[in-house]
């Protein structure tokens, strides 16, 4: 191969390992890792280096290790259920509003519009929150969905809309609405089963298994 594509190989592979450096959450950080691992480890091949190859090597092992472990860990989800002016949540809103807003630019915390409020537990860690109130007797409207960064891996959007749909129906919701100006939450919304409507919002029909 020509000298200056191996070298730009290089380089590429660099940027990849380097770029999982900055991510927050550690599953992502594995899989980019891992690519950025493999890269090296095939760019010390194609020079011959083998020190990089081997040591490139060890580390994609490593990656696979703890992405199969995180895969496979049977993980306990609860919610916390807590008031509208529960004094961690209005902290807890507090610390992370930059993040929120990043996400939610529209959003506005009114705690005394929520009628449902509570925290996501995973292993009994804050994984997020999840503030909503009713809306024409069995709409559930959403104001907050929001995920600390640990924890974006999809199973919270999950456990809130699949395993906690039968909580939601037994508190008279049959459906809910999501509204979104965030093309990356949208996504998200689309992956969890909800529809785009009209005025940028998307819904989710909970009676429909």
């Amino acid at each position: 191969m020509h000298t200056d594509i191996l070298s730009l190989f290089g380089y590429f592979a660099s940027v990849i390992i380097a770029a999982s450096m900055t991510l927050n959450s550690i599953v992502k950080f594995r899989w980019i890792n891992m690519a950025g691992a493999f890269s090296f480890a095939l760019y010390g091949l194609l020079i011959h280096a083998i020190p990089v190859t081997f040591l490139n090597g060890f580390i994609v092992l490593v990656d696979i290790y703890y992405l199969t472990k995180i895969y496979s860990a049977k993980e306990v989800f609860q919610i916390l259920e807590v008031r509208h002016d529960n004094k961690y949540l209005l902290e807890f809103m507090h610390f992370h509003e930059k993040e929120i807003h990043r996400f939610f630019p529209e959003f506005d915390f009114q705690p005394e519009m929520n009628t449902v409020n509570f925290f996501v537990l995973r292993n009994m860690n804050v994984a997020g929150v999840f503030l909503a109130h009713r809306e024409n007797n069995n709409v559930l409207h959403v104001g907050l969905d929001y995920v600390v960064p640990e924890y974006r891996d999809f199973k919270n959007g999950k456990f809130i809309y699949s395993r906690l749909r039968g909580w939601f129906m037994a508190n008279g919701f049959r459906k809910v609405v999501a509204p979104s100006d965030n093309k990356k939450y949208g996504l998200y919304l689309k992956r969890l089963g909800f529809q785009e409507a009209s005025g940028g919002t998307f819904t989710k029909d909970l009676t429909e298994s």
